[in-house]
């Protein structure tokens, strides 16, 4: 007797249909399972052998096959458990074949037969309802984010006897209507500062809106004890809600990884420490995991002083900080990832971090100084759109008197806080975008032709940015991505035509980098 059971494994950013077959025939009693499964899936066969004794069921006395198909397909995880225990209670007769017709399982069993939730789930659930499939049923426990996918019924269970239950007709369990299970998931990430708790810093926080409103890249220069972490902490503050579509996509990439546990109704802000290796940031690893750069998928990439990540971390971002993508290439597979992320990244003007300062001396030599600079190449600082100086405050106005701290609350007249007023600008400024150019498309992500064909620049703009090129030999790169900060700052200001104080503000934020 031949059992079919179909089920679903994530492989990348995509998944695979995996089609269980199940035989018994007469001779001493075995359990076998074929089909390029690894040793997680050769442990299933301990793991469903007890979940159905312990469930009540009986296990058949005879020679059980179980085969994977595609056979030539790496498989990897405990997903397949569900659909295996299920081929044998078919085999067994304990079910029958038009029990499970038209349906796809997919579940990891405990050894009791309480059923655990598995990693990329959305990635099944899309594959699913590529092939086809009308109906999944996958843990309970996965149902939070399962619940984002529409156009396919959906039903959590708890243990494999309720799912016996429901397929025999007994009990009913009932299906999850998309986006109804309320969101349980707690966000990891700590408490992170607003703009109203930094004092100062006013182009900082001019470039960091808007580098927020149009996903641009930004670099925070200064000597230590300035605020630059501060600040690229209170961006995480300024970041919009995201989409529908973009929760999912960030719902996503972080059920593949050990964050599932990702708030994915906020957008993520990932801060990997500079010792970190480079599998671990870029993706990567025995089963091409997404790193870093792509759990801050639409969110915030923060790198606190960049030039003390190694040299091979930083030009790897090449690829993704120009197409929002980033390709994983082992000898049998080819991952390729989203990773469209904002890169905030802070640096000192030398390794001791005092060059320029006035207030201190620097104590390195020229070699160290020059050395120190070259660790963030020339593409790279080509492909950051801002770059700020963060300087030193005067420590005199830092604790004000009690008689001026009225007058210091930042408060605009109509008692919002400038932290307030300046989420909102970058909210109407998106939604102008969105309007421009449709949902989920920013100023960063326009190509050369689409600058010229949607962006109107004045006349005297545009002589005054060609001017600038000529003058300090901007990259075609930088030429262009200068356009598209300016045309945020008009987006921030509400107008429709970039005028030639939005160039020349886009220009102040390249300076530092048409210096190096």
């Amino acid at each position: 007797m031949i059992a079919k059971v179909y089920s679903a494994i994530p492989q990348g950013y995509d998944g695979r249909i995996v089609e269980v077959e199940g035989d018994s025939n007469r001779g001493l009693p075995c359990f076998n399972i074929v089909g390029m499964a690894n040793k997680t899936i050769s442990e299933s066969r301990e793991r469903v052998r007890a979940a159905l004794a312990n469930s009540g069921f009986d296990f058949p006395m005879r020679k059980v096959t179980i085969s994977l198909a595609p056979a030539e397909l790496s498989k990897d995880g405990s997903h397949l458990d569900l659909p295996i225990a299920l081929a044998i209670l078919v085999l067994s007769e304990q079910l029958l074949p038009q029990n499970i017709a038209h349906m796809l399982f997919v579940g990891e069993l405990a050894l009791d037969g309480q059923i655990r939730p598995v990693r990329g789930i959305i990635n099944i659930i899309e594959t699913a309802k590529k092939s086809g499939y009308t109906a999944i049923f996958l843990p309970r426990d996965n149902l939070q984010q399962a619940s984002l996918i529409k156009g396919i019924t959906i039903y959590g269970v708890t243990n494999l006897l309720e799912l016996f239950l429901h397929l025999k007709g007994q009990i009913q369990i009932k299906s999850a209507p998309p986006n109804v299970v309320k969101n349980k998931l707690t966000d990891d990430k700590q408490t992170y500062p607003t703009l109203d708790d930094i004092y100062g810093q006013n182009i900082a926080k001019r470039a960091l809106a808007i580098a927020i409103a149009g996903h641009h890249n930004l670099l925070l220069t200064g000597p230590p004890g300035t605020g630059k972490s501060l600040l690229a902490q209170a961006a995480s503050n300024l970041l919009p809600a995201p989409t529908p579509e973009e929760q999912v996509e960030i719902a996503k990439i972080h059920s593949l990884s050990n964050t599932s546990n990702h708030n994915y109704q906020q957008r993520p802000f990932r801060t990997p420490h500079h010792t970190a290796s480079r599998s671990s940031i870029i993706g990567g690893g025995a089963h091409s995991q997404p790193g870093e750069i792509s759990l801050a998928h639409h969110g915030i990439l923060f790198l606190d002083e960049i030039p003390e990540y190694s040299r091979d971390v930083i030009e790897s971002l090449r690829q993704p900080l120009e197409n929002g993508t980033i390709t994983i290439s082992r000898t049998h597979q080819h991952v390729t990832y989203p990773a469209n992320f904002t890169l905030i990244a802070t640096m000192n003007p030398c390794p001791c971090g005092y060059f320029g300062d006035p207030d201190h001396t620097c104590k390195c030599t020229l070699t160290q100084l020059q050395n120190y600079q070259k660790r963030l190449s020339g593409p790279i600082r080509d492909r950051i759109d801002l770059t700020a100086c963060v300087n030193r405050i005067d420590t005199d106005n830092l604790l004000p008197s009690t008689n001026n701290i009225v007058k210091n609350t930042k408060i605009d007249n109509h008692g919002s806080s400038t932290h307030s007023v300046v989420k909102n600008n970058i909210i109407d400024a998106i939604q102008r975008q969105f309007q421009h150019y449709g949902a989920g498309r920013y100023n960063a992500s326009l190509s050369s032709t689409e600058i010229t064909q949607k962006l109107r620049i004045h006349p005297q703009a545009r002589q005054l940015l060609n001017e600038a090129a000529k003058h300090y030999a901007l990259s075609i790169r930088s030429y262009f991505k200068t356009i598209k900060v300016a045309q945020t700052i008009a987006d921030l200001e509400g107008v429709t035509e970039i005028g030639i104080e939005h160039i020349s503000e886009a220009l102040s934020f390249r300076e530092s980098q048409i210096e190096h």
